[in-house]
C-alpha cells in the first residue's frame, strides 16, 4: 500500500455499503495492533483475527477456513425488509406477542454445572422470519418503546422460570434492562408482585444493568437499584470496563456480580492488554464479593484460561448458543 496504511484502509471499508469481515496481519507489536482491533470494532466491522507477521501459512489457513469466516454478521441486520421496520410495526409485535425469548445458558468454570442463563429477546415476524435484537431494539430506544418491551420480557423470563422450576430445573434468568425502566420508582414493587404470582424467590432474577443505563438518572437509578437489592433481587454490571466510571459505579450500587465485556474476553488469548484487563476485572469483582461472568467464551482455550483466572462463570458461543425454551430443557437434560 504505497499511498495509504491499515488504518485509512479500514476508513475506507466503514464506508461501504455492506459489511465485510477483515483479518488484520501486521509487523508493529501487539499493543498497536489491539488498538487497531478496537477501532475495527467501533467501525462495525466484523473482525475474524489478527495475526503478526511474518505469519505462517498454517496460521492463515486455520482461520480462513473458520465456519464464522462465511457468516453473516450482526445476526441478520442487513437482510433485505430489515430496514423497512417501522415503529408501528414494533409496537404491533409487542402487543400481539410476537417477541420470543431465547436463552444463552450461563455456567460454572470449576464445575460445569449450569448456573443461569440470559434471556435474549427475539422477533418471530410474519413475513421476514425470526430478527435479533439489533436490527429492532435502536428503533425501540429511540421511539420509546423500550420500556414495554423489557416489561414484555421480564415477564416472560419470569413464566420461563417458574415452569423450569416446576420440572426441576432451578436456574437464575438474566434480564437486561433500560434506563426508562430503572428509572421507574414503582419497578421494584412491580417485580416483588410478579415473582410473588410465581411463588418464586426474587433472588431466581438477574437485572443487567450497563453504566450508561445508571447515568441516564443517576439519583433515581441508586434509589431504585437499593431497593431492588433490599427486595432480594440480584443486580449484574454488564459490559463491565468499556464505560467511563466503572469504578465509581462499583463504589455506589449493590452489584452481586459483574459481567466482564466480551471485547476483552475474545480478544484476550492473542492480546495480553486485553488478558490483563479481564484479569484485573475477576480480582476486582471478587474483592468487592462478587460473581464474575465472562461473555463471550468462543474457545476451549479461553475456557481454561478464565478458569486458571479463577474466573466463576462462563457464557459464550463454545458453551452454547442462544436457543428456544424447549430446546433449552433439551441441552440441560443431556448435557453431559
Amino acid at each position: 500500500m504505497p499511498e495509504l496504511d491499515g488504518v485509512e484502509v479500514i476508513r475506507a471499508l466503514a464506508k461501504l455499503n455492506y459489511q465485510p469481515s477483515i483479518v488484520l496481519i501486521s509487523g508493529v507489536n501487539k499493543s498497536l495492533l489491539g488498538s487497531v482491533r478496537q477501532l475495527v470494532e467501533q467501525h462495525g466491522i466484523r473482525i475474524i483475527d489478527s495475526l503478526t507477521k511474518p505469519i505462517v501459512l498454517a496460521d492463515l489457513m486455520k482461520i480462513l477456513g473458520r465456519p464464522q469466516v462465511n457468516r453473516t454478521y450482526g445476526e441478520g441486520a442487513n437482510r433485505p425488509g430489515i430496514d423497512t421496520i417501522s415503529e408501528e410495526a414494533l409496537e404491533a409485535a409487542i402487543r400481539n406477542q410476537q417477541l420470543v425469548l431465547h436463552y444463552q445458558p450461563q455456567i460454572e468454570l470449576k464445575t460445569g454445572q449450569l448456573s443461569g442463563a440470559e434471556a435474549l429477546v427475539r422477533w418471530q415476524h410474519p413475513q421476514l422470519g425470526l430478527i435479533f435484537p439489533d436490527a429492532f431494539i435502536p428503533l425501540a430506544e429511540s421511539s420509546g418503546l423500550i420500556a414495554s418491551l423489557t416489561e414484555f420480557v421480564i415477564k416472560q423470563a419470569v413464566q420461563q422460570s417458574s415452569e423450569w422450576r416446576g420440572q426441576g430445573i432451578v436456574v437464575g434468568i438474566s434480564v437486561n434492562i433500560s434506563s426508562e425502566n430503572i428509572t421507574s420508582l414503582e419497578l421494584p414493587e412491580q417485580l416483588s408482585i410478579l415473582v410473588a404470582e410465581e411463588k418464586l424467590d426474587p433472588s431466581c432474577l438477574i437485572l443487567e444493568i450497563t453504566e450508561t443505563v445508571v447515568m441516564h438518572d443517576l439519583a433515581k437509578s441508586m434509589d431504585i437499584l437499593a431497593r431492588l437489592r433490599m427486595r432480594g433481587f440480584r443486580l449484574s454490571i454488564d459490559d463491565f470496563g468499556t464505560g467511563y466510571s466503572s469504578l465509581a459505579q462499583l463504589h455506589r450500587i449493590p452489584f452481586t456480580e459483574l459481567k466482564v465485556d466480551r471485547s476483552f474476553v475474545m480478544n484476550m488469548e492473542k492480546d495480553d492488554m486485553a488478558k490483563a484487563i479481564v484479569e484485573s476485572c475477576i480480582m476486582l469483582g471478587h474483592k468487592l464479593g462478587m460473581n464474575i461472568v465472562a461473555e463471550g467464551v468462543e474457545t476451549a482455550n479461553a475456557m481454561e484460561m478464565l478458569k486458571n483466572m479463577d474466573c466463576d462463570i462462563g457464557q459464550g458461543y463454545h458453551i452454547a448458543r442462544p436457543m428456544d425454551a424447549t430446546k433449552m430443557l433439551d441441552w440441560i437434560k443431556n448435557r453431559k
